[in-house]
């Protein structure tokens, strides 16, 4: 617990956060990544380079000052960016060092304004939080390894086989290489897949949703192949490009909290955008073969029908699901408000994945229309905290 006293001084920085909150984690990573370049094996170099990663832990600084008296307020974005931290790996023995740089970054960046006292209080509120990080991922690496067919940290997986989904999206079957089964997962969650590219100084991870109903043999992840220029497109040109069927891969453990929610009698809306269709291919897949009797609505958007991924499958459920409403929009006739209001059930469980401004048009025209932000489950593509943005 913290005194009142560090409360008072924590609360007393949350000015200083919002303005210069972005600049002292832009040091932070800076000096870090100075000292230890081995951490460039975790972190994603193309948030990184684009100041996304920057940007959403300065909000996570600034969250965590907020609500520094009553930190079970962060509670659900500590487990949410700590199912992040497990697919990439990160260890207990991190945390210290990642203490020692974000206190250095705030001495470098506010100067004399960073008084012994502001420094104290803030490493023994990062102590804190940092037990709470510690303490949900050794409970989340626990059960891991607990399941069958379970593990920690990173395992070889075989490239099975590779469909060609659409213009841009392939999917990649994954096969354990000992041959031992795939642990369970909740319909929605990703892993993360660690490569090492030729010609690159360190490994990369990238996190996919899993794109099928969960099986006993393999995993199924659906990859867009990214614009070749694109700094984030540096692994997915890669699988797409140089990854065959039957080489090997690294796979994290299935994580994440955008999962469905077991409601045998709410009505679901699934509205996806582009590749945000993967994480709901599995959550539709569950629904179908559990011979689920929910009324569901299904929007995928798609810049054409090209660029749309798993329409037959899709329609192939919908003959076996009476109670599925299937409709895809291109950008001739794209989503719009109109749109989400006849078809959205508003009593409905609503899930929404794709790009970052399809969704937080569809989210924010969602609330607008009455739906609670109870109902409405969202996954980002990007650094957890990037999600306060689309609330």
């Amino acid at each position: 617990m913290l005194s009142q006293e560090t409360i008072d001084i924590i609360k007393s920085t949350v000015p200083v956060l919002e303005e210069h909150g972005t600049q002292i984690t832009t040091v932070f990573y800076e000096e870090l990544f100075k000292a230890h370049p081995e951490l460039l094996n975790i972190f994603n170099h193309a948030n990184q380079a684009r100041g996304k990663q920057q940007t959403a832990l300065a909000n996570a600084v600034y969250a965590a000052a907020v609500h520094i008296d009553k930190l079970e307020a962060i509670l659900p974005t500590v487990v949410q960016i700590s199912h992040k931290h497990v697919s990439l790996g990160v260890k207990p023995e991190h945390y210290p060092v990642v203490g020692e740089y974000l206190l250095k970054a705030i001495k470098m960046v506010l100067g004399d304004a960073a008084t012994p006292q502001i420094l104290k209080a803030w490493e023994e509120a990062y102590g804190v939080i940092a037990d709470a990080f510690i303490g949900v991922e050794a409970n989340m690496y626990e059960e891991n390894e607990k399941k069958e067919g379970g593990w920690a940290f990173f395992k070889d997986f075989v490239v099975e086989k590779k469909v060609q989904e659409s213009n841009v999206i392939t999917s990649f079957y994954l096969k354990p290489a000992d041959s031992e089964r795939v642990p369970d997962f909740e319909p929605g969650q990703y892993i993360s897949v660690r490569v090492s590219i030729p010609g690159e100084k360190y490994m990369m991870i990238r996190q996919y949703s899993l794109s099928k109903t969960p099986s006993s043999d393999t995993f199924r992840i659906s990859v867009k192949k990214e614009d070749d220029n694109d700094p984030d497109g540096k692994v997915s040109v890669y699988l797409h490009e140089q990854v065959k069927e039957g080489d090997k891969l690294e796979v994290s453990a299935p994580a994440g909290v955008f999962t469905l929610e077991k409601n045998a009698d709410k009505p679901i809306t699934f509205i996806a955008g582009g590749v945000g269709i993967t994480p709901i291919m599995s959550m539709l897949e569950t629904l179908a073969a559990e011979d689920s009797k929910r009324e569901v609505v299904f929007l995928q958007a798609a810049r054409t029908p090209e660029f749309a991924a798993f329409t037959k499958q899709i329609q192939s459920i919908q003959e076996r699901m009476p109670n599925l409403t299937y409709q895809t929009y291109y950008e001739d006739k794209r989503i719009d408000e109109t749109i989400l209001k006849d078809m959205v059930n508003t009593d409905s469980d609503v899930y929404v994945c794709g790009p970052a401004g399809f969704m937080e048009f569809v989210i924010s025209t969602l609330y607008h229309a009455g739906i609670s932000k109870e109902q409405v489950h969202f996954e980002f593509f990007g650094p957890a905290a990037d999600l306060e943005k689309a609330q």
